[in-house]
């Protein structure tokens, strides 16, 4: 009897996170614990955003009654803005911080970012996209001048994979099998290193003699 193995999916998801202003002082402890949850932290900045800034950003909220509270309170001094990455990053990520009401948060996920770290429905400790159009735009927002590359998913990241990964690595086991090292690890490391594809190359400059 055969038994057929799914053949493994790569999928990588982006979000933004905020840590806001209310506990900047904690932007370690937390980040921490974000690295901690599987994800990676692919870009950051700290920066403080005006009245008008927060109402752009917060533009779907616009209308409701806190509304002037939440942009009072998240231009009311710097934060910080982190493109995460991991499997499902925006499903994750919400998880990890919680409901929006702090005070529901520690009654209902006492172990999440906002239970821990909030304080009440307003001032709740992080912002996460709800959805994948919303970390699209959220991240542009955040990283006007930021180009992020398109992290390859499915069939785009076996093609990534099988035209710039699996031949080097064929290129190393092989000569690692030649030369049977006494330590390979660090042999393959320091292969990899040295036959990085992606490695820049110095020009090399032709000296003319003159006659």
């Amino acid at each position: 009897m055969q038994v057929f193995m799914p053949e493994p999916q790569i999928y990588v998801e982006r979000t933004l996170a905020l840590i806001k202003p209310d506990v900047i002082d904690k932007e370690e402890e937390i980040e921490d614990i974000i690295l901690r949850s599987g994800f990676t932290i692919v870009q950051k900045r700290k920066l403080q955003l005006s009245p008008e800034q927060c109402s752009n950003f917060y533009a779907d909220q616009y209308g409701k009654m806190f509304f002037p509270n939440l942009t009072a309170y998240m231009s009311s001094g710097p934060l910080v803005a982190m493109v995460l990455a991991r499997h499902n990053a925006i499903a994750y990520w919400k998880e990890l911080i919680g409901p929006s009401n702090s005070i529901r948060a520690k009654e209902t996920h006492p172990d999440s970012l906002r239970a821990i770290y909030g304080t009440d429905d307003l001032r709740n400790a992080v912002h996460g996209s709800i959805r994948f159009s919303s970390a699209e735009r959220e991240i542009q927002f955040m990283f006007p001048e930021v180009i992020i590359e398109p992290i390859p998913v499915g069939q785009a990241a076996k093609d990534y994979l099988n035209l710039y990964v699996n031949p080097t690595l064929l290129a190393g086991l092989t000569e690692l099998c030649k030369q049977k090292p006494a330590d390979p690890l660090i042999w393959f490391a320091d292969w990899l290193i040295e036959h990085n594809p992606n490695k820049p190359r110095l020009q090399q400059q032709m000296t003319v003699e003159e006659p």
